[in-house]
């Protein structure tokens, strides 16, 4: 039987527990500081890992929800070039509501998965 983190409330090993909160991490930084860098490292990530745990639910998670941000900021990129392109007013329209809401919203369930993660929890709870 694992050995459960301090507080006892997760099935999982401390060492899961670190690793799911490694991709998190790493998912955050893909959306901010690193991007394809920590993407290369969830990727790598979920080849290693036991599709039962909590390290594998995060590094799946991480690697949907860039792939998810990757295309909308694909259409966003599509829609500045095909109503003005970069020239136009509306170009910076379109940026800015692209980082103040969508790629916000992004990090944003990045950092709760995150502190899921931290907890030895998934993003929902199943029920």
């Amino acid at each position: 039987m694992p050995t459960s983190n301090m507080d006892n409330t997760s099935p999982f090993t401390e060492k899961q527990i670190k690793q799911a909160s490694n991709n998190a991490m790493a998912s955050l930084l893909n959306l901010t500081l690193l991007p394809g860098l920590g993407f290369i490292y969830l990727l790598l990530q979920l080849s290693k890992s036991d599709s039962q745990q909590i390290d594998h639910y995060h590094a799946r998670l991480g690697i949907k929800l860039n792939l998810i941000a990757a295309v909308s900021l694909f259409i966003v990129s599509g829609l500045m070039i095909f109503l003005g392109g970069f020239d136009s007013a509306w170009t910076w329209v379109y940026v800015i509501t692209y980082f103040t809401f969508v790629h916000t919203m992004f990090i944003l369930i990045a950092v709760w998965a995150m502190i899921r993660a931290w907890s030895g929890q998934e993003l929902r709870n199943k029920k």
